[in-house]
């Protein structure tokens, strides 16, 4: 089945190029905001639509993520050639106000990725920002890979199966595409 022309993306879920190398998106998902935040916060409920790794909430603590995007749909669809079934990324803590703000590095040097969490009645606005990305072709990736990472996100939160529509490679290099068109160059 080709996904690229049955999967309807709603355009506001699309993240947008807020600034020079930029990136923004935002979901809103059930609440209560406590809630959101234990996705955002703790390893294993992380692990089921972005990366696992335990983190301590203390501003300046180091903390590892690990990537298995295999595991984030069954099945996970064609990864694509390149990409290695586990990654992993050291980054650190910058800001922690519980439970409306997480900010941290983006690996080394690699900029870094704020989330924002505005209650909206018993739903959430889930803001995400990563700044430095270092050029278009990573933007594109990124770009996607936030966009497929938080839709995943706000199925578990809807407590349903994130792959019944799309599996996780297949959405994100449909995705990339998207991006890519939408991206000027």
């Amino acid at each position: 089945m080709n996904t690229a022309t049955t999967i309807a993306t709603p355009e506001a879920d699309y993240g947008v190029v807020s600034a020079p190398q930029t990136v923004r998106i935002q979901r809103l998902l059930p609440g209560p905001i406590e809630r959101v935040w234990s996705y955002l916060t703790e390893g294993e409920l992380r692990r089921q639509w972005l990366a696992a790794g335990d983190m301590q909430l203390e501003e300046g603590a180091p903390f590892e993520l690990v990537w298995r995007n295999d595991e984030l749909t069954d099945p996970p669809g064609q990864r694509p050639e390149g990409f290695a079934e586990e990654n992993r990324m050291r980054s650190r803590i910058t800001e922690l106000d519980p439970p409306r703000r997480l900010a941290f590095t983006w690996g080394e040097g690699g900029g870094d990725v704020t989330f924002d969490l505005e209650p909206k009645g018993d739903q959430v606005l889930l803001t995400l920002v990563h700044r430095g990305i270092s050029d278009r072709a990573n933007l594109l990736m990124i770009g996607a890979g936030w966009h497929i990472h938080l839709d995943i996100l706000l199925a578990r939160a809807n407590g349903e199966n994130p792959g019944a529509r799309e599996t996780f490679w297949d959405g994100w290099t449909r995705l990339r595409a998207e991006y890519d068109r939408r991206i000027p160059a």
